[in-house]
């Protein structure tokens, strides 16, 4: 399935929050924080949402388990799609 250690690296390359990867994979904060803390391992299910959250972003997990990569070398900030909230760098009005 997936490691907490991959699902850790993953957001990062993404650039994506707990709360973000939890909202894409369709379960709640509180599984994907406790699984990353080693609290909990979630079941497959929630498993299989969190790895397909990030491979539909493209996250490549390589096969002999060594960690993630961008399946493509673009940006490693993944376009948002329309509606879509993102972060503002600098807030200052």
């Amino acid at each position: 399935m997936v490691t907490r250690e991959e699902t850790r690296r993953a957001r990062a390359l993404l650039n994506w929050s707990q709360v973000r990867l939890a909202s894409k994979s369709g379960i709640s904060e509180g599984t994907v924080r406790d699984f990353e803390n080693g609290r909990r391992i979630p079941g497959a299910s929630k498993l299989s949402a969190i790895r397909h959250a990030l491979e539909a972003a493209g996250v490549q997990f390589i096969a002999d388990g060594s960690g993630v990569r961008l399946k493509s070398a673009g940006s490693t900030q993944p376009s948002l799609a329309e509606g879509e909230a993102g972060i503002i760098a600098n807030s200052e009005m």
